[in-house]
């Protein structure tokens, strides 16, 4: 009834604030320049007794991180993972614990920087996948689409399978890595701000969750 649910990718993308919506929590206005340096937790739940148990791993590519990564993935493996990407519009960060400017990037920077954290974020799923005799479930949740509304749908198809894109092709890459097992990858564009319209991408991805999870 109450599935876990790993919420990957580097840092400044929205994981935090993407997962606090998805548990109907106010996000800390003091995550908004500083990554966080540990695992956050969140929960969801129903009024009909069902939900989600959120790990948010952190962004930072320090120790805890990867320590975390070993924990969703090889100690207590989750049931589906929820890779947050951001179409090159990631918000600068300080490192948990640094003080001064936060680094500044290109978008161009930005998109190589996702690129290289699925890479490892994708090893670790395959090899959890194959594992495990259930199939497994990946949302690439393309977040901040307030940023770009006019080009939701490139930047949905740059991280689809089969597009030609280089995230295309890690996702390629993820399925030979994986073998036989089972993997479901759904790409579907979020906001974690208020809005009519951006509220019905994050009701999308919450439904299609509650597909993959058994949930209805």
């Amino acid at each position: 009834r109450y599935p876990s649910v790993a919420v990957t990718g580097m840092t400044g993308v929205g994981k935090t604030r993407l997962a606090d919506r998805l548990a109907r929590r106010v996000s800390d206005a003091g995550t908004v320049d500083v990554g966080s340096a540990v695992m956050e937790r969140r929960t969801r739940s129903s009024a009909r007794g069902r939900g989600f148990r959120f790990r948010v791993v952190p962004g930072d590519n320090a120790a805890t991180r990867l320590a975390a990564l070993d924990e969703v993935f090889y100690e207590e493996p989750v049931d589906g993972i929820v890779h947050v990407v951001s179409y090159g519009h990631a918000t600068p960060r300080r490192a948990g614990g640094t003080s001064g400017a936060a680094p500044s990037r290109t978008r161009d920077e930005q998109l190589a920087a996702e690129l290289e954290d699925w890479t490892i974020t994708a090893h670790r799923i395959a090899a959890m996948a194959v594992r495990r005799a259930k199939p497994m479930w990946v949302v690439i949740a393309v977040t901040k689409a307030d940023l770009y509304p006019n080009d939701i749908d490139a930047a949905v198809d740059y991280y689809s399978p089969g597009s030609g894109s280089p995230f295309a092709a890690k996702l390629d890459e993820l399925r030979s890595l994986a073998g036989g097992a089972t993997i479901s990858i759904d790409v579907l564009p979020v906001s974690a701000e208020n809005s009519k319209e951006l509220d019905s991408l994050l009701a999308t991805l919450e439904a299609r969750m509650a597909q993959l999870s058994g949930h209805v």
